[in-house]
């Protein structure tokens, strides 16, 4: 946590690539900093009125350093229940999924929809109510730290803000409390656990489906188009832009704090991650005694696939919650 951000070694291996990269290949290095520093949002495509729930409200908070956020509390199906479920979003989504179908820019990452809002239906019709809010620099919520993302590094404080929003409500503060924390959502909300670790010692347990680490990501990225030779210099670009450095972006410095039962999911074969090795590492950093990691199997696909499973298939999800909350 004190070392330098990129190593003297590094740094000078990445201006020797600087010198020798081909126009070409830079063009595509530059392009991969557009994860953590996009020139677009995802909008709220949908919103719990599309599959007909009842008696829901925007709510606003803000993180723990002040960035305003916006969100859904959604009651349980039937009336307000006293089992509530903090729901947040991966990276470029919102609290509503993803719009790739709707064309670009969200095409350019994958032509396809992620639907969240029926995840929430899932939970409301099962029992639960529900938290969902946008992250900082996502859907409704406020702009900081220049736009970037800091894949959990800055958004920890927004798990933080929504804990306090709960633990400060008149009826939310009185509920069972468990978290369903996805990808960036799930960096942030290990990191919020790490630095305010008091905050989250009533949580029953943690839903943390597909967490990558940065480095297994951009390794992945730089294959595919052809330039894995050029990490160093894609460390240089992302602290040019203001982000942090791939192994910065990473669970494992926060997850041996995470300590309440989880169920990590994850795409076995994922493309765009180094899978099965990346979550495998990952999910034994953790250190919880009572853990378990599902792999999606039979697709590459981690946004087709990934992150809609929970919405294709709830019983795994719902069942893991009803474990630790009903009783």
């Amino acid at each position: 946590m004190t070392k330098s951000r990129i190593s003297k070694k590094r740094m000078e291996e990445a201006f020797k690539q600087l010198e020798t990269i081909s126009e070409e290949d830079y063009i595509k290095v530059k392009g991969m900093v557009g994860v953590v520093k996009r020139d677009f949002r995802s909008i709220l495509h949908k919103t719990p009125d599309d599959y007909d729930m009842k008696n829901w409200e925007d709510v606003f908070f803000p993180a723990e350093d002040g960035v305003p956020l916006e969100g859904w509390y959604i009651p349980a199906k039937g009336g307000e229940s006293d089992k509530l479920i903090i729901f947040n979003h991966a990276l470029p989504m919102c609290r509503a999924g993803f719009q790739g179908h709707l064309g670009e820019p969200w095409s350019n990452f994958e032509a396809v929809e992620i639907d969240f809002v029926i995840q929430m239906k899932h939970l409301t019709d099962a029992g639960y109510n529900v938290l969902a809010y946008d992250i900082r620099n996502h859907g409704h919520s406020g702009s900081y730290n220049n736009n970037v993302s800091g894949v959990g590094r800055f958004e920890w404080r927004d798990c933080v803000g929504a804990k306090r929003y709960v633990d400060n409500h008149f009826r939310l503060s009185k509920m069972k409390v468990g978290l369903y924390s996805q990808c960036m959502g799930g960096l942030s909300q290990y990191e919020a656990i790490y630095r305010r670790p008091e905050l989250f010692e009533n949580i029953r347990c943690m839903c943390s489906p597909l967490v990558p680490s940065m480095r297994a990501i951009y390794q992945a990225f730089t294959e595919l188009q052809g330039v894995d030779q050029y990490l160093e210099l894609l460390d240089l670009e992302l602290l040019k832009a203001g982000a942090f450095v791939m192994d910065e972006m990473d669970p494992k410095l926060f997850a041996g704090a995470v300590k309440m039962p989880l169920l990590m999911v994850q795409v076995k074969e994922d493309a765009w991650t180094k899978n099965p090795e990346d979550a495998q590492n990952t999910f034994d950093s953790i250190a919880s005694e009572d853990k378990e990691l599902f792999w999606i199997e039979g697709t590459s696909h981690r946004f087709r696939d990934g992150y809609n499973h929970f919405g294709r298939n709830p019983e795994l999800v719902l069942g893991f919650f009803d474990k630790y909350m009903k009783p």
